[in-house]
């Protein structure tokens, strides 16, 4: 077809479609007329037909633009479309009705059965044209398919697995053999001739007898726990194995086939949504000015989005790196009205972050910027490590200080409790200049410490991926190494529901959830990969540089307290913790530089006295 015609077409579909119904109206009213005089009409009736045409078009064309049929979407057709189509035909034929009953003078007398039969082959036509355009839409976009369909069975009883039911049901390529989910007392009913079977519990007895070849996970809407129950059944079974987008990201009411994804290893570490006090996040960030250092990082750049939801007056988007920032612009570039300004700054450049809080007076301050591998900051970057991290957000916070910002809320770590390493120390080292700096009024120090982010830079999760890309080995360092892993959206929303709930001066941990064996994480990517534990090799390399076995979220001389929220709760230090002047650790570090890196862990002790120094 020429371009300017389906362009034209596409410009004008409404009106097409009106027209359409334009010329359905009149065909049901010529049929009720065939079909009630069996196609031998009298001649005074074709008169009266031909003559009542104009009226009959006029009344039920003005009640179906008031409804706004012409703008439903064909390709979509519903039983929602079915109902308002019935709806404003019913409406249409009562005012006709009325009006032929009780105003009409005419002869002949319009019979009973026209007025009957009118709406009934209106409804038939309007609705079954639709039918019909969508299974031509259908047909065009899966095609005939000759091989025999996969034989799959869905997982959950919900909307969206009902949605994904109806969905497959249209597809040559799926035949769907029943659903399974936790609600019983669907159990025998059928969706789009689909039985429901039962409980998913009943899936190791069912494949083999119905030959599933693929389960669906369609819970996005279901807690973590009852979304795992599934995954670890399955996770058994020779069965390929996929799932539908969460919920989150669901941005329509109709599920369609192309939304079907290979199950993927966040599924497996996924937790329960976040609720967040929204109205209150609304009141501390909108139509002010809100900087965040670190924007370009995992969690920075989480950070910024999230914000943006709550429509601050202007974002800083701080980071040394150009890349990492002009990565942040391109991907959020035009979502939103606010104003964000993308500033390639030094947090340890004093003069520099002093003159934009001075143009730009910020009221929130969330400092995400920090030196985080461990391994790479422990030989030969620890002087560095030191300065960036400790120093740097003791300069940061002192300005936000000195210009009176409402809140200052510093993204720590779970290695900072008991460290084992130079970062950690450096992040604890972080913690303590933020809390001496806490006065009775004026700014609000708030720490927020929690443990590895899914997908973040330096992350096990993008180096499993890509060693299994290329064939193995999968490189893991110790058989018992554990560590928690929270998604990159969550950590973000509950940093800044801690900051919101911060008064100055306390520590907020974050609920990790239960610790996940490295070990167990690389063979079920392994398996989700679609190849055999066999197949990849697991090498064990040996802890690395300052590397725990077990990270911490709560150091031993440490208490904690219960938050309104039940993933946040706060660290409690013990009175007995020294207090060190600012002075004296900031003289210090900035005599660390050219110093023997032995000399400055065993120097770091005086001022994180948990550090334990490995070699």
């Amino acid at each position: 077809m020429n371009n300017k015609i389906k362009h034209l077409i596409i410009n004008n579909r409404n009106l097409i479609v009106f027209i359409h119904d334009l010329i359905v109206i009149a065909l049901a009213w010529v049929s009720a007329y065939i079909i009630r005089f069996n196609f031998e009409i009298p001649e005074a009736q074709i008169l009266s037909m031909i003559g009542n045409l104009s009226t009959v078009i006029i009344v039920q064309a003005i009640i179906f633009l008031s409804f706004r049929i012409h703008r439903a979407s064909w390709r979509h057709s519903s039983i929602i479309d079915v109902r308002t189509i019935a709806i404003a035909i019913f409406c249409s034929s009562i005012l006709l009705g009325g009006y032929f009953s009780f105003f009409y003078n005419d002869q002949p007398v319009i019979p009973r059965s026209i007025i009957i039969l009118n709406p009934l082959l209106l409804i038939l036509f309007m609705f079954g044209n639709r039918i019909i355009y969508r299974g031509l839409r259908e047909y065009k976009e899966y095609g005939f398919n000759s091989s025999k369909p996969k034989n799959a069975i869905v997982l959950g009883t919900s909307k969206e697995g009902v949605s994904l039911v109806k969905a497959l049901a249209r597809n040559p390529n799926w035949h769907v053999v029943g659903l399974l989910g936790s609600d019983i007392s669907l159990k025998g009913r059928e969706v789009s001739g689909v039985k429901i079977l039962g409980d998913i519990k009943l899936l190791p007895k069912l494949y083999k007898k119905l030959k599933i070849e693929t389960a669906i996970i369609a819970m996005p809407s279901s807690d973590f726990e009852e979304r795992k129950i599934a995954l670890n059944i399955i996770k058994d079974l020779n069965l390929e194995l996929l799932t539908i987008p969460n919920f989150e990201d669901l941005s329509s009411g109709r599920l369609s086939v192309s939304q079907i994804r290979q199950v993927d290893v966040e599924d497996l570490l996924g937790r329960d949504a976040v609720n967040l006090d929204n109205s209150d996040l609304k009141k501390l960030i909108q139509n002010d000015t809100v900087m965040i250092s670190g924007a370009g990082g995992s969690i920075g750049s989480e950070l910024t989005r999230q914000v943006l939801k709550f429509k601050p007056k202007i974002i800083l988007c701080i980071d040394i790196s150009e890349a990492a920032l002009y990565q942040l612009e391109q991907s959020i570039i035009g979502t939103s009205k606010t104003k964000i300004l993308f500033i390639v700054a030094d947090i340890k450049n004093e003069k520099r972050i002093k003159d934009l809080f001075n143009r730009y007076i910020p009221s929130l301050v969330l400092h995400a910027a920090a030196y985080k591998h461990v391994p790479l900051m422990e030989t030969e970057n620890v002087s560095e490590v030191l300065i960036n991290n400790a120093k740097g957000t003791f300069l940061l916070a002192n300005i936000c200080k000195t210009f009176n910002v409402k809140k200052f809320v510093l993204v720590s770590t779970d290695k900072a409790i008991n460290p084992t390493n130079v970062m950690g120390a450096s992040k604890r080292l972080a913690e303590i200049l933020c809390q001496s700096l806490q006065s009775a009024k004026g700014t609000e120090f708030i720490t927020v410490r929690f443990g590895n982010v899914l997908g973040s830079s330096g992350s096990v999760i993008p180096l499993f991926k890509k060693q299994i890309e290329m064939g193995g080995p999968v490189t893991v360092t110790h058989r018992d190494i554990t560590r928690y892993f929270m998604s990159i959206p969550e950590a973000s929303q509950l940093v800044l529901q801690a900051g919101m709930m911060g008064l100055g001066g306390e520590i907020f941990v974050l609920d990790m959830g239960k610790p996940i064996k490295i070990l167990d994480l690389a063979k079920d990517m392994i398996s989700l990969s679609g190849l055999h534990k066999d197949e990849i090799k697991i090498k064990f390399t040996g802890l690395r540089p300052g590397e725990k076995l077990f990270e911490e979220l709560l150091a031993d001389h440490e208490l904690t307290k219960p938050t309104n929220h039940k993933k946040i709760r706060i660290a409690v230090t013990s009175k007995s913790e020294e207090k060190f002047l600012n002075k004296a650790i900031i003289k210090w570090i900035n005599q660390s530089p050219g110093t023997d890196e032995m000399k400055i862990k065993k120097e770091l002790k005086r001022w994180v006295r948990d550090y334990k120094i490995t070699k």
